[in-house]
């Protein structure tokens, strides 16, 4: 089960693997407060691709093609998706006010696609 859940809203027991999904670490968030896992940069979108996309929802469609293309072949992809297939919870974490278009949405579609 691949779950999704912003950095600022509490852990919880039922999130099993918490890994976060973005380059930069959450701002005002404290490390021992995120019970973060596995801090996986590698998994985040490129600088230039974020800085591009902005969070525009228009251009969100475009972000996804472009950042699936950045994670192909990855290493990390590949680590996630085991854990996700050994039947472990694993719970996306992400920073992004907007909680319909960012890189754990587009993720988790990947992951389950």
């Amino acid at each position: 089960m691949i779950r999704i859940k912003r950095a600022y809203d509490p852990p919880a027991p039922e999130d099993g693997v918490r890994v976060l999904v973005d380059r930069l670490w959450p701002r005002g968030l404290r490390k021992a407060e995120a019970r973060i896992d596995w801090w996986a940069r590698e998994l985040a979108p490129s600088t230039e691709l974020r800085t591009w996309f902005g969070h525009d929802p228009a251009k969100y469609e475009a972000f996804v093609r472009r950042y699936r293309d950045e994670l192909a072949g990855s290493e990390a992809l590949d680590r996630l998706r085991a854990l996700a297939d050994a039947g472990e919870t694993v719970t996306l974490v992400y920073a992004a006010r907007d909680e319909a278009h960012n890189n754990a949405q587009a993720l988790r579609a990947l992951l389950t696609s």
